[in-house]
């Protein structure tokens, strides 16, 4: 007769850990205590117990790396155990020049190669889009994300998310002295897709020995901006009274939200639908566009913010909206032949008594999600580029992230207005997946308002149509 018996597998596995070694698996004993059910055939009914080794069983946990004494101005990281490179790529203004060259520290650790590509930057956003849009391997390891770009590349699944890694060194980097404003920027969905490294804003930049030889008042409103501009025109000097930027289709869209927000208008409603070509917009391209005509002429839309930057620096342009990172060299003397003679004010007002004309921002740096470098590394890495030590020599070149550097009051000339800017301005970039419809429709059309060819009212309605097809095939809009 067949009678099923028990059987009580041990398994016993020992293994030896080397006690120094910093990167060597730790091998654990363990009793795994395993039941068979063993068939048998027997001259006597009886249960038959058999002890019998059948496999082995070997955990492995990672041993962590030893510690890194720290070392003021150094990338105190680990050295990996075999050669590894990491590429980053970006867009070039002072305070990303900084870091970049903080990046560059890790060279000196042993096995680590960092290389570091910046662009301006449409080239360097071009070259991200193309890497990542085919969800190969990424050839970078760490990218500069601004607002926008966190937004696209976040949501085309693009870009790693980092909470888990946030989580684990928080302590370590005091994470939580970046403002909640900044990590909720680098947040869609409840995934940090971005080390928040840079806060940004526009503001006026203005010759103040000009505005002191024609007794101009530093405009607070955009109607002011244009009173100061017909004074200026006679100046013989200059080259243009007055620019913001609005050479590319992209740079019209940004202006635009400005003047948007201003008016009390927005892009999307709740449902998705577009907002932007409500009277609320209509009203502010108009004025974007008075202005336009009224300070720069077809000659000032061709001026990049290069240009504008340029143009303060060599006096052929009185005053213009210009983006903070740049103020720091107004003051650089290899740069700049008016030294201490420009002057740094809020962002003006596009509609009298509304917020201030310029938005919120912040630059990232991000790991892509299909690197195949180890993702701690990489974020140690960025980690010892933007800690407080480095922050508070990076605020020489532009605002700063982490709270602890305003309160020590470090910064340069420039802050006061930045800060006041942000503070009173229009804000960040709606989080929304469907912003980049959005910025594309417009970017389309409004450039077409600025050559006449098309009135405000025709531009804004054929770029919301443009959005609705467009958002409704892709799901935005049911």
């Amino acid at each position: 007769m067949k009678n099923h018996a028990v059987v009580a597998v041990v398994i016993l596995v020992a293994m030896v850990l080397g006690a120094c070694a910093p990167a060597t698996p730790e091998v654990i004993e363990k009793e795994v205590v395993q039941t068979v059910v063993v068939e048998k055939e027997v001259p006597v009914e009886k249960k038959v117990v058999e002890t019998v080794v059948v496999e082995k069983e070997v955990v492995v946990t990672p041993t962590p790396a030893p510690p890194v004494e720290k070392v003021p101005g150094a990338c105190n990281v680990a050295a990996p155990n075999s050669p590894v490179t990491i590429d980053m790529i970006g867009w070039a203004f002072p305070i990303t020049e900084f870091y970049a060259e903080e990046l560059k520290t890790c060279n000196k650790v042993q096995n680590l190669t960092v290389n570091v590509k910046l662009l301006d930057s449409p080239s360097a956003q071009e070259q991200v889009r193309l890497a990542l849009s085919g969800r190969g391997e990424s050839p970078f390891e760490i990218i500069h994300a601004a607002n926008a770009q966190m937004i696209e590349w976040g949501s085309n699944g693009w870009l790693m998310p980092l909470n888990a890694l946030v989580a684990k060194y928080r302590d370590e980097y005091d994470l939580d002295d970046i403002s909640q404003a900044a990590w909720d920027a680098a947040t869609i969905d409840g995934k940090i897709y971005g080390i928040p490294i840079v806060a940004n804003t526009l503001h006026l930049m203005y010759r103040t020995d000009l505005f002191e030889k024609y007794n101009i008042d530093v405009p607070t409103t955009y109607d002011e901006v244009m009173e100061a501009c017909q004074v200026l025109k006679q100046e013989p000097s200059i080259d243009l009274p007055f620019t913001l930027n609005l050479h590319a289709g992209w740079a019209w869209e940004q202006e635009f939200f400005h003047f948007l927000r201003s008016f009390g208008g927005d892009y999307l409603n709740e449902d998705n639908t577009p907002a932007f070509n409500s009277p609320e917009g209509v009203a502010a391209l108009n004025k974007l566009k008075e202005v336009a005509d009224a300070c720069m002429g077809m000659d000032g839309l061709t001026w990049s913010v290069d240009d504008s930057e340029i143009g303060l620096e060599t006096g052929r342009l009185a005053f213009a909206d210009l983006w903070a990172s740049r103020a720091a060299n107004m003051d650089d003397p290899e740069k700049s032949d008016f030294v201490g003679t420009i002057g740094f004010a809020p962002a003006a007002a596009p509609k009298p008594g509304g917020k201030l004309g310029a938005s919120a921002w912040n630059d990232f740096y991000c790991i892509p999600a299909s690197v195949t470098v180890d993702p701690d590394l990489i974020f140690r890495i960025i980690m010892e580029a933007s800690d407080l030590e480095s922050q508070m020599r990076a605020a020489e070149f532009g605002i700063v992230t982490r709270m602890t550097v305003a309160k020590e009051g470090v910064g340069g000339r420039y802050l006061s207005a930045a800060l006041e800017t942000i503070e009173k301005g229009v804000g960040a970039y709606p989080p929304s997946p469907a912003l980049p419809l959005v910025r594309s429709a417009l970017g389309n059309y409004l450039p077409l308002v600025g050559s006449g060819e098309l009135t405000p009212e025709e531009a804004l309605q054929k770029a919301a149509d443009d959005y609705v097809k467009e958002a409704t095939i892709q799901g935005f809009i049911k």
